[in-house]
């Protein structure tokens, strides 16, 4: 990730300083303090060559839309969530906060702007959380599933209800009725590390329009079930740059335990490849989501040298991908368990999303920028 100096980022924008720290504060720039000089601050390149760019006027519609997509400016209005200034919000409340008291239960009720979803106190679940069943069972739905369109929104938060409870008896077993970071923690037998899996499920509940969001809404404005949006969200979340990440992370501890982190660290950027545990491209000092977990339990001592020693090397301090790992490690969990965790509560953000996206009455149909072959024209015409 490149930054810019005060002064470099002035003169790409040419603009006034006060103008600078304006974009700052809504979000437009991304800025971190310098670590050469606390009293300073770096400016995030892309952002700041973004905004030039649409001063000067020089970009196309369809430019603006095609940069959109790739981490730019917002492509859908949302009142579900967002992160400014560093700190993730639902529905603005600050998610780092909620997160101390709430459940799951009780971040859908928020994310999806009405009542707590009920369990609906029938299944028997999985022997074990699995990603297999949780899509399996969404498949089912799907093909018996009414479309979305024409409903009350009342209507369907009650089926997101029966939505959830669908991935939740797939991810997190009933072996008992009770909250599902309880029932999470049952079903591995890990009753100690009941109350870190309920902050994390919380405050991985949503995430502004990452892409398996984006997946669900665009399959929801269509007015397919709601049951098709979270089966889209699910299967983006399983690619390795999204809810994937973990296994990156499990493969820098593994090289680290015979190579030592700093042998690990270097070899792995000699190569040319990234560092899936450091760094976020909306937490420019860290992410808020890592670091209201970390607290709550110790760094298994692999993990504490590979954070130390990757921090001070990539100048990024760890995401929420590494914490996840190093959760499931201090617990011994299963290895699965960051995507189980992911994709538990991320359902409940998907399925408001989705909602969201029922409501507004818009079929998300982007054009494309044509870039094949001449067509071939009839010599007749």
């Amino acid at each position: 990730m490149s930054w810019l100096t005060a002064e470099e980022a002035l003169q790409a924008l040419k603009t006034k300083p006060q103008t600078l720290y304006a974009n700052v504060s809504r979000g437009r720039i991304r800025a971190k303090a310098d670590p050469a000089d606390p009293r300073r601050s770096l400016y995030q390149a892309a952002d700041v060559q973004r905004l030039a760019e649409r001063h000067a006027g020089r970009r196309k519609t369809e430019t603006v839309a095609a940069e959109a997509i790739r981490w730019g400016d917002p492509v859908l209005s949302s009142a579900i969530s967002t992160i400014i200034g560093g700190r993730l919000f639902y529905r603005g409340k600050d998610t780092a906060g909620f997160a101390e008291v709430a459940t799951l239960e009780q971040t859908a009720a928020l994310l999806w702007n009405g009542a707590e979803p009920l369990s609906p106190g029938s299944g028997t679940g999985y022997p074990s959380p699995s990603l297999q069943a949780a899509f399996l069972a969404l498949a089912g739905r799907v093909t018996s599933d009414l479309p979305s369109l024409g409903r009350s929104q009342a209507a369907l938060r009650r089926e997101a209800s029966r939505v959830l409870y669908t991935v939740a008896d797939a991810l997190a077993p009933r072996p008992s009725d009770g909250p599902l970071h309880l029932r999470l923690a049952a079903s591995w037998q890990r009753p100690d590390a009941a109350d870190c899996l309920r902050r994390a499920l919380v405050l991985l509940a949503d995430h502004e329009l990452n892409a398996s969001a984006f997946a669900a809404r665009v399959t929801a404005s269509a007015g397919a079930a709601l049951s098709a949006a979270v089966l889209s969200g699910l299967a983006t979340l399983t690619g390795p740059l999204h809810g994937g990440a973990w296994q990156g992370v499990d493969a820098l501890i593994e090289n680290a335990s015979t190579l030592g982190a700093a042998q690990a660290i270097r070899r792995t950027l000699a190569q040319g490849n990234r560092l899936s545990a450091f760094g976020h491209p909306l937490y420019p000092d860290g992410d808020i989501r890592a670091l209201a977990l970390l607290s709550h339990f110790p760094l298994p001592p692999q993990f504490d040298e590979v954070r130390r020693v990757g921090e001070e090397v990539v100048g990024e301090k760890v995401n929420v991908d590494f914490v996840l790992a190093a959760m499931a490690a201090a617990f011994d969990l299963p290895r699965e368990a960051p995507i189980i965790l992911f994709s538990l509560a991320r359902s409940a953000g998907w399925l408001a999303h989705a909602m969201e996206q029922i409501d507004s009455g818009e079929l998300i149909r982007p054009r494309a920028r044509y870039t094949g072959p001449t067509p071939e024209t009839d010599s007749r015409a």
